[in-house]
């Protein structure tokens, strides 16, 4: 080979590996830029994510709307919303008040010791009942059990008194009372199944259909607020008698003794 023909080699050789770069920095460009398209739209992605997780956050939930919506009260209520309970016909003036949440386990204890002694108290005509329930124990543990069950109690209420207070005493019951760090009473069905363990609910459609269409949800969170405004409550259960806060016994004797120390006798 000549010398010219080496030279001519040479140039040849030097001018493929110009183009071989060239066309290797135009492939290493369009990779960059695919990595930053795709960097650009993941970021976008997870902002988009992030902004609709808030606004889903901040929608307005289905307890929020019932808290402005009109309130259908259930029969056998009185006063603002229909929010004060009394049972019973007593013909003294004296009142026992309890203040509960459906989810509180003391609350549920409470029931299982002495409810069938207090509500007896009541049908003699020892005393009327009185009843705000709150909800702040959704707030607390999460959930909706607490505003589902006293939806639910308000259906019960429409029936009538002597269905809630059977009915309140199911779902305190050893049986049907879940724990508290449970939301069993969410459960439409798990209310309705709760009822059919009370003759005058059993199987009763006005009843189950009030349930399941939330007919008491706005009702619920007016008693709720009631029960946050409620004066000297600070936890439950609450007893007041004759406007008394008094300990809360926890045995049939020691609830006829708190009635004789508030002066409420036979």
């Amino acid at each position: 080979m000549s010398k010219r023909n080496s030279q001519a080699a040479k140039t040849a050789a030097r001018e493929r590996l110009r183009q071989e770069r060239e066309r290797q920095a135009k492939r290493d460009k369009v990779k960059r830029q695919a990595i930053v398209a795709a960097s650009i739209v993941g970021v976008l992605a997870i902002a988009g994510g992030i902004s609709y997780a808030v606004v889903q956050n901040n929608k307005p939930t289905g307890w929020d709307k019932a808290a402005e919506a009109k309130v259908v009260a259930p029969a056998n209520t009185s006063g603002k919303d229909g929010t004060t309970i009394v049972v019973g016909e007593s013909k003294s003036d004296n009142v026992v008040h309890l203040y509960e949440d459906p989810r509180c386990p003391g609350c549920a204890a409470m029931e299982q010791s002495i409810g069938e002694t207090v509500n007896k108290g009541m049908q003699d005509g020892d005393y009327k009942l009185s009843f705000t329930i709150g909800t702040f124990l959704d707030g607390n543990l999460g959930g909706e059990g607490s505003k589902n069950a006293l939806s639910a109690l308000g259906a019960a209420l429409n029936v009538s008194p002597e269905a809630f207070v059977d009915y309140k005493t199911a779902l305190y019951s050893t049986e049907y009372h879940p724990e508290e760090s449970t939301d069993e009473f969410a459960k439409d069905d798990y209310l309705i199944k709760v009822a059919n363990s009370v003759d005058a609910l059993k199987n009763n459609k006005k009843f189950q259909d009030a349930v399941e269409k939330g007919t008491y949800d706005a009702w619920a969170m007016r008693m709720s607020k009631s029960f946050d405004k409620a004066e000297g409550v600070e936890s439950t259960p609450t007893i007041k008698i004759n406007d008394k806060i008094v300990e809360t016994p926890s045995t049939p004797d020691a609830w006829q003794k708190a009635l004789k120390d508030a002066g409420v006798t036979k």
